[in-house]
């Protein structure tokens, strides 16, 4: 637990340090880039031993692995850390990590150093301290608006790279792991459902409206191809425990 929680804290800072000097338009080191994606490798592997054990050389095993949203983050992680910095692909990982701290401070932290509050009824147990009650929640009441950041950031982050490969700003390689990556988003998250739904249906009413058929010929095609590539069979996997 640890040293899970040490990749989350190397992450929040190094990630907290790279994008406020890119929000800034200010020069910053890229370690700090890799540090944030090397503390993301550290939490999501020893999570990723935790769920699925010790690796096995057999085919079940891998198929539950390669399912496994986890792991699915644990490879993203390793690409970007070992390709060209594109600072969106920070954000996502900042976010969940952002809400494990957030987590562990409340459940691990606070009881060492704040006095318990007093018990619910007479000669129940001692409540949490109030300032816990009031991050618990703060967590469940913003947890799911912060998956949806984290759904549209990941569409940000497939146009980023997109532009990217067509301007030589990162590889062409880049493009096609993240779009294999949001397929599977796809299947496993109903936030990627939905946030690609409302994109889908935004960018359709904008080309609409432009009265370009041209425009709307090559919208509807490139509709048609990303629906046909995504139709494919995809097992499904539990919830990522990303802890």
């Amino acid at each position: 637990m640890a040293t899970t929680q040490g990749g989350h804290f190397l992450l929040l800072v190094s990630a907290l340090r790279y994008l406020l000097a890119y929000a800034t338009f200010k020069t910053v080191s890229p370690w700090w880039y890799r540090a944030s994606l090397l503390g993301a490798l550290l939490s999501y592997a020893i999570v990723c031993y935790k769920s699925l054990g010790s690796s096995q050389p057999t085919g079940a095993y891998v198929k539950k692995a390669l399912m496994d949203e986890n792991v699915q983050y644990l490879f993203l992680a390793f690409f970007w850390w070992s390709s060209k910095p594109v600072p969106l692909a920070l954000v996502p990982f900042f976010i969940f990590s952002l809400f494990h701290a957030l987590t562990f401070t409340r459940t691990t932290l606070m009881p060492r150093f704040l006095p318990p509050g007093p018990p619910a009824t007479a000669g129940g147990p001692p409540q949490p301290h109030p300032l816990a009650k009031r991050l618990q929640s703060w967590v469940k009441a913003n947890y799911d608006k912060a998956m949806r950041v984290v759904a549209y950031a990941e569409l940000v982050i497939l146009v980023r790279v997109l532009f990217g490969a067509l301007f030589f700003r990162n590889s062409f390689v880049a493009p096609l792991v993240f779009i294999h990556f949001l397929r599977q988003r796809y299947y496993q998250s109903a936030f990627t459902r939905d946030a690609i739904a409302v994109t889908d249906a935004r960018i359709t009413d904008l080309v609409r409206r432009a009265g370009n058929p041209v425009i709307a010929e090559v919208w509807d095609k490139a509709r048609e191809l990303f629906a046909r590539w995504g139709a494919g069979p995809i097992q499904t996997a539990g919830a990522a425990r990303r802890d």
